[in-house]
């Protein structure tokens, strides 16, 4: 850590574009007090700080691949879609799940061939079908007889896959009100329009839903995709792609084991290998928050405070603090009803022994003047001074990406660092 502080120093890092290396364990707490308590300005900083490890992904690939090696991954872009990361995941053999003409040039330009993207969005912009025909991004979803009409038009030959609806009842964010298919109904009627205009239909997908709690959830949707596989055949179709999702937990703390077991359970069910017709079916998933949810912490500082107090008991009873990020920036993901923020104070200095401070009932809030601004609320901090950073783990995911600067609040500035191995894996 000595060796990142001594480069930090000399290079005071601007510009986002910067690799720092690092041995053994990233000390993100370090490089938090670095960089901003021991500044040389003296100023409370603007934006708040991510530390972004790029090893963390290339953990996370590995364990992907050692749990469910069966199921090849392809990140979706739209979860961070971070040139560092996107060129990690290219270089390990990823593919990607783009949604649009934009992320499908972000992959390319780092040599990874057209085979390895997935086109899901079954809603598809013209212009955006047209590039993928120009670029032979031919794999691409569908869930209406009006896509597979405007396909039919401008790219006969693309590779299609049937998206359709089953989602968890316990997930953060649900997407089958918008795209998806009834697997019992429409579903045969789509393929039957696929099969009347002589379009190519590969395989299905489905998406759970963001933020699954439920790794059942998976064994359920599977044994639906394999009656569609079924259905499909009686038409001439053979099938030979599933693609179950995303939805995957990418956090330091929920267990990625017992998702893993669930599909491996299912594939072996519905699709064993030693099945007659659909033995060497193609397994693909679309996870986007596994991959990249614990890889980046932030750092907010506090600039402001309001006391709240009880004239009758005559002490504070509220504090509500104001940090320099909120849900226009990194914490967008309150929109759609996360609430497992939690933060941690980062101390100015490292002590054998912290000493205790009494806590205090508190809400943290976003910088901005918009009222629903609210990071979270309901905890139990020490009082806090303006200057003190809280430091929130675990905000890889659907952040950076969704940042805005409402209100002219500037976006966090964040620092990369890699271990050897990954670095090698990003010069090679």
């Amino acid at each position: 850590m000595d060796y990142i502080l001594c480069i930090l120093n000399k290079l005071k890092l601007q510009r986002n574009s910067e690799i720092i290396p690092f041995e053994g364990t990233l000390d993100v707490d370090k490089i938090f007090r670095k960089e901003l308590y021991e500044s040389d300005s003296g100023e409370v900083q603007e934006e708040a700080l991510y530390v972004c490890n790029l090893s963390d992904v290339l953990r996370k690939f590995i364990n992907w691949r050692t749990k469910m090696p069966s199921v090849k991954p392809f990140y979706a872009v739209k979860c961070n879609d971070d040139d560092h990361i996107i060129q990690l995941l290219a270089r390990l053999g990823s593919g990607f799940d783009c949604a649009s003409k934009s992320e499908i040039k972000a992959v390319l330009k780092h040599n990874v061939s057209p085979d390895r993207i997935i086109f899901a969005n079954p809603a598809k912009a013209t212009s955006h079908i047209r590039y993928a025909a120009a670029t032979e991004t031919s794999l691409m979803t569908f869930d209406s007889t009006a896509e597979l009409d405007r396909i039919y038009r401008i790219f006969p030959a693309a590779q299609l896959v049937l998206r359709f609806r089953c989602d968890s009842k316990k997930a953060l964010c649900s997407l089958g009100a918008k795209f998806g298919c009834d697997p019992s109904t429409e579903a045969h009627f789509l393929l039957l329009h696929a099969k009347n205009l002589n379009l190519s239909v590969v395989g299905v997908s489905f998406m759970v839903g963001s933020g699954c709690g439920d790794p059942t959830a998976y064994s359920e949707a599977i044994s639906i995709a394999r009656e569609l596989f079924d259905y499909a055949l009686a038409l001439g179709y053979h099938f030979r792609l599933l693609d179950i999702g995303g939805g995957f937990p990418g956090d330091t703390i929920t267990d990625f084991e017992p998702y893993a077991d669930a599909v491996n359970a299912a594939l072996e069910k519905f699709f064993p290998q030693t099945d007659i017709f659909f033995g060497s079916v193609e397994v693909i998933s679309e996870p986007g928050t596994y991959f990249v949810e614990s890889a980046c912490t932030v750092a907010t500082t506090i600039v402001a405070k309001n006391e709240i107090f009880d004239s009758e008991r005559k002490k504070v009873e509220h504090v509500k603090y104001y940090v320099n990020d909120g849900i226009h920036g990194s914490f967008n993901l309150v929109f759609f009803g996360y609430n497992s923020f939690y933060p941690r104070v980062l101390t100015r200095q490292l002590l054998i022994e912290e000493v205790k401070r009494p806590l205090i009932d508190c809400s943290i809030w976003g910088p901005t003047c918009n009222s629903l601004d609210k990071i979270c609320a309901n905890l139990s901090l020490p009082n806090l001074e303006v200057g003190d950073v809280l430091v929130f783990p675990n905000v890889g995911n659907y952040s950076l990406v969704f940042a805005t600067n409402f209100n002219g609040f500037p976006k966090a500035r964040v620092l990369y660092f890699a271990d050897k191995d990954t670095l090698r894996i990003l010069r090679n």
